[in-house]
């Protein structure tokens, strides 16, 4: 990840929630600098009053759209028609899409068309399309802080946010993965597992089954060994992978 890029952030107030916005420009931070920030809506409607004690703090441009027609969405063509000018006016690295909804698939394939790398951000119900249109898909539930949970002998347990399981067909894809790049012992370097994952599937993410890391994951799945190897050209170890027989 380089966070010199330039990322234009484009969030749709309708259909994502205000009190993550915190953690959504953290998120962000780590694929680059939000050079552009603009939130779309109505904001005439009593329903996003929620949003505008949070646009100051984060330095978000509210992009006034009224709904001139019932049952149309004027807030979509609006962030689509920004977004073409964006395209062709403005020199960004990549585009973050904030939005649960499917009306962005096109504009996201529009975007990758030309070279721009495309980060999607919505909650756990944002349909297929528009996430496998995007080069990265993150859920908005797995950017929680960690909770409190129940008491538990006199003890808070914290709990990590978890939307998705480890189940059969994750473990065949990770497993396929490392065939792909493994060595002739079997070995594959868990970087480029992690970044061929991800290619493979954009809202792929270890913290979607409660993991911070990719590693402790697969770690977890009895199906997979982990070595840590020496690294001659630095201080941090290499993690490599590979499948049991």
């Amino acid at each position: 990840m380089l966070v010199d890029k330039k990322i234009a952030v484009l969030i749709d107030a309708d259909n994502v929630p205000s009190n993550q916005i915190k953690e959504m420009m953290e998120e962000i931070a780590k694929y680059g600098n939000p050079t552009i920030k603009r939130i779309y809506g109505d904001w005439t409607k009593p329903q996003l009053g929620k949003w505008k004690s949070v646009l100051l703090e984060n330095a978000i441009n509210p992009i006034q759209q009224y709904g001139y027609t019932s049952g149309k969405n004027a807030t979509d063509s609006a962030m689509i028609i920004d977004a073409m000018d964006i395209l062709y006016t403005s020199r960004v690295d990549g585009f973050c899409l904030v939005s649960s909804d499917s009306d962005f698939t096109k504009l996201a394939t529009r975007l990758r068309e030309a070279g721009l790398l495309v980060i999607g951000m919505g909650e756990k119900k944002t349909p297929d399309p528009f996430i496998v249109a995007c080069d990265k898909f993150i859920y908005l539930e797995i950017l929680q802080k960690e909770t409190e949970g129940q008491e538990d002998s006199k003890e808070k347990v914290k709990s990590r946010p978890q939307v998705d399981k480890i189940n059969p067909k994750l473990i065949r894809l990770i497993a396929a993965t490392i065939s792909d790049l493994a060595d002739d012992e079997g070995w594959a370097f868990m970087g480029d597992v992690g970044n061929l994952l991800q290619k493979k599937q954009p809202n792929f993410d270890s913290r979607n089954y409660g993991f911070q890391k990719l590693t402790p994951l697969i770690g977890s799945i009895n199906k997979f060994e982990v070595e840590q190897r020496e690294n001659q050209k630095g201080r941090y170890k290499l993690i490599y992978v590979r499948n049991k027989a």
